[in-house]
């Protein structure tokens, strides 16, 4: 069976990754969408309208890749992960009901208005379509990660006679300070991918001369947006998670930073290789103090190191979690600092001529993509051995009649499916692309 867990986590990591290369732009496109209705209804300028008419295209792509993608990580607790299910589905279930009820077909039938609508509807409720959709996106996003914050730091539930799980404190589950937290931090990195796509796809245009009455457009609204998103990642939401790790998950912060030994007065790494068997850290290069000061405030603070935790506690594989860190650590530094030169110029309108930072801009679109997956794979393996921290073990949780061939087999087919996928979005997103919102705008003014 230890066999088989292994491919059942590898199978969810792995249509779970893929699945939320889509989520994490239709959240935060979402918002730059109502943001472009919102400045062409206060502006009267039709190059806005023409945006927004265009990232509409790409959002319904985006949107509908999403939805076909999530469908098997919803069997896989049936399938995969029954055990899990049949302990914790009376909790975790509420939520993905609520998301599935309420905030996915509210974000159908509100996209398909936006598509479809805005003729018959005018300019005013296409625009409140807009927000409405912007508001169903990031209900969804809510909905979804109550569930991970219960796996994370369960609270609002009692546990039956049989040791099941139910639903003890309905306000108290949906209002998890961890999922507050989480929320803020999952809608700021949204907002960041978003950006950045739409800075890369105007740096594009402008970089071929083409679409010179949108492209600057799309780099004034995804820089500037983008700058924000990229700074409050980081800091509250980033920093206020980590504190949450610090309090409720200090095996996890050890694991993150390869800390194997307490220590006060404890630096952060910035560059360094975890030797497990060894128990510490090869070639660190620390800030002093930094860690104590970052973790629980000041700089004098005690920080756990693994050796206080029993090993059967410890994160099951400690060097892909600290790379995941660092890497989305790293990653978000680089991102600040590119969206913060890239706005420089931009207020001083000079950006449409600094050719290196567009190709800088084009080129760095995959960075969110990458920093969000480092990001999740930090949380979620930082949670091991749990499923339910502290309440509910991993190796506990699988189904035990799928065995690993079974799960092998489909995860190979998962693959095969999920290469065809992303060709096809791929092509479908390339076309918009390739039409550019001059298309949009000459559509308009012929209809």
């Amino acid at each position: 069976m230890t066999d088989a867990l292994v491919w059942h986590r590898l199978q969810f990591a792995f249509t779970i990754v893929f699945h939320y290369l889509f989520p994490q732009l239709t959240m935060g496109l979402a918002a730059l969408i109502a943001l472009m209705k919102i400045t062409a209804a206060v502006t009267k300028d039709e190059r806005w309208a023409a945006a927004a008419r265009f990232w509409i295209r790409v959002f319904a792509v985006n949107f509908a890749f999403g939805v076909v993608t999530g469908i098997p990580m919803e069997m896989q607790f049936g399938t995969n992960w029954s055990r899990f299910t049949g302990f914790a589905g009376a909790v975790i279930g509420h939520s993905l009901g609520m998301e599935s009820l309420f905030a996915f077909f509210l974000e159908s039938v509100f996209l398909g208005m936006l598509v479809f609508g805005e003729k018959k509807l005018g300019p005013r409720r296409h625009l409140a379509v807009s927000l409405l959709l912007w508001l169903g996106t990031w209900a969804s996003g809510f909905f979804i990660v109550t569930v991970n914050a219960f796996m994370q730091h369960p609270r609002g539930h009692v546990v039956r006679a049989d040791g099941t799980l139910a639903m003890g404190d309905f306000v108290a589950y949906m209002t998890n300070p961890w999922a507050l937290a989480e929320l803020a931090h999952v809608l700021s990195a949204s907002l960041v991918t978003a950006s950045f796509v739409v800075s890369s796809v105007g740096a594009y245009y402008t970089l071929l001369g083409r679409h010179r009455e949108h492209a600057p457009l799309f780099l004034r609204i995804g820089v500037r947006v983008g700058v924000a998103a990229s700074l409050l990642v980081a800091f509250p939401t980033g920093d206020h998670q980590a504190k949450l790790v610090a309090e409720h998950q200090p095996v996890a912060l050890a694991a993150m930073e390869g800390r194997f030994e307490t220590e006060r007065a404890a630096g952060i790494t910035l560059i360094g290789q975890p030797n497990v068997r060894a128990r510490r850290l090869d070639n660190p290069v620390v800030v002093p103090a930094m860690l104590s000061f970052l973790a629980y405030g000041t700089f004098h603070s005690d920080v756990r190191g693994l050796a206080e935790f029993p090993e059967r506690d410890w994160p099951t594989n400690i060097e892909l979690l600290y790379y995941s860190f660092h890497l989305m650590a790293g990653i978000g530094t680089i991102q600040i600092a590119l969206m913060a030169a890239a706005a420089a110029f931009e207020l001083r309108r000079r950006l449409d001529r600094a050719r290196p930072l567009l190709w800088a801009l084009l080129l760095a679109a995959p960075l969110p993509y990458i920093a969000t997956t480092a990001g999740w794979l930090t949380a979620e393996l930082g949670r091991q051995p749990w499923l339910i921290f502290g309440v509910f073990r991993t190796a506990d949780g699988a189904s035990p009649r799928v065995h690993s061939g079974d799960a092998l087999f489909t995860l190979i087919g998962f693959a095969g499916i999920y290469a065809v996928l992303a060709l096809l979005f791929v092509v479908l997103v390339g076309r918009i692309v390739g039409r550019g919102p001059s298309a949009e705008a000459e559509e308009a003014s012929h209809g």
